[in-house]
C-alpha cells in the first residue's frame, strides 16, 4: 500500500465493526488493567441470548433457529462444518447483519430493530477480533490499536499512547508500538486486532477463528490470550473456530452449529463422550457419505 487516505479503509464489514464500535468509546482514560465494562444481564442471567435467530443469504437460510445463551464471564465455542453459518452469527451479534427475524440480547438490551445510533451504545460492550486481524496496513501497530479512540474523539496523545501501552502489555507486545503490520508475524496480527478490540474495555469479545493458519505453539499462546483475558477482566467470549483442541483448551462450553441450528450444547468432556453420529463424524473428521 502506498500510504494514501484511501488505503486505511477496511472491507465493508470489518469497517463496520471498528468504526461503529469506537463511536461508542466513551473517552475515559482508565486504562485496561481495570476492571471491563459493568453490564447487566440480560434473560436468564446471560451476557448474550439469542432466540429463535434466522438469516437469509439470497434465498439460502443459513440460521434457522438459533437458540443460544453465554453467560457472564464464561467463555462459550461454536464449532461447525464450512459455510454452516459460524460467522454470520457472530455478525448478526454485533449488527453487522440484520436477521430475518428472532432475537438477540446483549446484556438487557435486545438489539433487534435498533438505529444504528441505538447500537453504539451496545457496541461498546463488545469487541470482535475478525480472521485476518484486519489491520491497517499503512498504519503502525500503535495507530493501528488507537484508532477506535481516535475516532471517537480522544485526543490528547499522552492518554492515548498510555492506553496503546496498557493492551499491548496485555497481549504480550510490549514495545511493538512502532512495527508496521507487514513486519508482523500472523500470531503477532492477530494479537495486534485483539489489542484494538479490547482497548474500550469491552465485557465480550466475539473471536473469528483466532488460531487460523497459525503453527500449533503459536495457537497454544493465542489460547492462553484468551483464557488470560476470561480470567484477569471476567470477559465473556464466544469463540468460532474449527480447531478442535483449541475448542477444549478455551471453552467452559462448545456449541456445535449443524444445519442452522444448534445441534449439540455441552462442556468439552461431554462433546467428547457424546456418541451421536453427526457429532462423531464431525470430531473424527468423516464427511457423512461415507458413513450413510
Amino acid at each position: 500500500m502506498n500510504g494514501r487516505k484511501e488505503d486505511r479503509r477496511l472491507p465493508p464489514e470489518t469497517a463496520a465493526a471498528t468504526s461503529r464500535d469506537a463511536a461508542a468509546v466513551t473517552g475515559r482514560t482508565a486504562g485496561v488493567t481495570t476492571e471491563t465494562n459493568v453490564v447487566s444481564s440480560g434473560p436468564n442471567g446471560a451476557m448474550i441470548s439469542v432466540r429463535d435467530l434466522r438469516k437469509k443469504i439470497d434465498k439460502e437460510e443459513i440460521l434457522r433457529g438459533v437458540d443460544l445463551d453465554v453467560a457472564v464471564g464464561e467463555t462459550l465455542v461454536i464449532i461447525g462444518r464450512s459455510g454452516g453459518g459460524k460467522s454470520v452469527l457472530l455478525k448478526n451479534l454485533i449488527g453487522l447483519m440484520r436477521p430475518e427475524c428472532g432475537e438477540i440480547w446483549i446484556a438487557d438490551q435486545n438489539i433487534i430493530g435498533m438505529s444504528e445510533r441505538q447500537l453504539g451504545s451496545v457496541r461498546q460492550k463488545v469487541g470482535i477480533l475478525f480472521q485476518s486481524g484486519a489491520l491497517f496496513d499503512s498504519m503502525t501497530v500503535e495507530d493501528n490499536i488507537a484508532f477506535p479512540l481516535i475516532e471517537a474523539g480522544m485526543r490528547n496523545p499522552n492518554s492515548v499512547r498510555t492506553r496503546v501501552n496498557e493492551v499491548l502489555e496485555v497481549v504480550e507486545l510490549e514495545g511493538e508500538n512502532a512495527k508496521m503490520p507487514e513486519s508482523l508475524s500472523g500470531g503477532m496480527r492477530k494479537r495486534v486486532g485483539l489489542a484494538r478490540a479490547i482497548i474500550r474495555q469491552p465485557s465480550c469479545v466475539l473471536y473469528d477463528e483466532p488460531t487460523s493458519g497459525l503453527d500449533p505453539v503459536v495457537s497454544d499462546s493465542i489460547n492462553r490470550l484468551i483464557r488470560r483475558l476470561q480470567h484477569r477482566f471476567g470477559m465473556t467470549s464466544i469463540v468460532v473456530t474449527h480447531d478442535m483442541k483449541s475448542a477444549a483448551k478455551v471453552g467452559d462450553h462448545i456449541a456445535y452449529l449443524h444445519e442452522g441450528r444448534i445441534y449439540f450444547y455441552g462442556t468439552p468432556d461431554e462433546l467428547t463422550r457424546c456418541q451421536d453420529p453427526i457429532i462423531q463424524d464431525f470430531l473424527q473428521g468423516r464427511s457423512e457419505s461415507t458413513e450413510r
